[in-house]
């Protein structure tokens, strides 16, 4: 995660009409996901549980609960507004949240730099790049001051074939070629657990499944992954697993065949009146 370009605080004006509920609604209580996993002693990288995040009067994410196991892609999708965004500030403290948040099993720092200190990088929607300096200078800012830092950063362009433009203002690449430059800064601290907001926003298809096999790649090196996308073709092709928001609840959860069939999933994204 990049501490010198993290998104400011949401505030009430930020909260999609569509993501926010009076507290006094009811409170669905799905059960959270890992539960078998923990009976049977597997730690998972990441752990939400009972997530809650309010503006005022008004509730953004209302107890959301799941887990990302090393190695394993899991995808936050649903409604535009639903809350997926919300829920990543959440997990790094970047709104004030209730509810339980642990990496590898202890309690989340909420603190940016001791986030990262624990293994978790994060991608923003709106990359966060510094468009004044060359690619190599934006790959270079989260490993600033280490020893290895040159060594990481020629590894990480290469990886993702940025060599080429690696001495190039950010301000003279095109989108794609920016979105790969934020996910190389991403990567670059070899994280343990990487968050990616809307990765494939913007992206033709060729691009598209270009990244799908970097976040594979990725995943199985041991890195868990929690991705949040609009492009449901894509997550279907890529997650293991997924859970799907609407007004800031998990209304469905499971594989892509799972959620693909799950009729309030096609409520939820066409208006369709779900049947039992």
């Amino acid at each position: 995660m990049n501490p010198h370009a993290d998104p400011p605080v949401d505030s009430p004006a930020d909260a999609d009409a569509h993501s926010a509920r009076p507290n006094s609604a009811p409170v669905a209580a799905p059960a959270a996901m890992g539960e078998t996993d923990a009976a049977a002693g597997v730690v998972p990288r990441l752990e939400v549980a009972g997530l809650t995040v309010a503006f005022g009067g008004l509730t953004a994410v209302d107890g959301v609960s799941f887990d990302v196991r090393p190695g394993e892609v899991v995808a936050l999708i649903g409604p535009n507004g639903a809350g997926k965004t919300t829920v990543f500030n959440g997990v790094c403290g970047l709104v004030r949240r209730r509810g339980e948040v642990r990496v590898d099993g202890a309690s989340a720092p909420r603190r940016t730099a001791g986030l990262t200190a624990r293994g978790v990088s994060r991608t923003l929607q709106g990359l966060g790049l510094f468009t004044g300096l060359t690619v190599r200078e934006n790959v270079l800012l989260p490993v600033a001051g280490r020893r290895d830092a040159d060594a990481l950063v020629a590894t990480q362009l290469r990886e993702l074939d940025l060599d080429a433009l690696a001495d190039r203002p950010v301000a003279a690449l095109s989108y794609p070629d920016r979105k790969r430059v934020a996910l190389a800064r991403a990567l670059v601290t070899r994280p343990r657990l990487l968050l990616l907001d809307e990765p494939a926003g913007g992206l033709g298809a060729d691009d598209i499944a270009a990244l799908g096999e970097v976040v594979r790649g990725v995943a199985g090196g041991g890195c868990a992954v929690l991705l949040v996308e609009h492009h449901v073709d894509f997550v279907m092709g890529l997650a293991d697993r997924i859970v799907v928001l609407d007004f800031g609840r998990v209304i469905a959860r499971g594989t892509p065949d799972e959620v693909r069939t799950d009729p309030r999933v096609e409520e939820a994204y066409l208006g369709v009146k779900a049947t039992a």
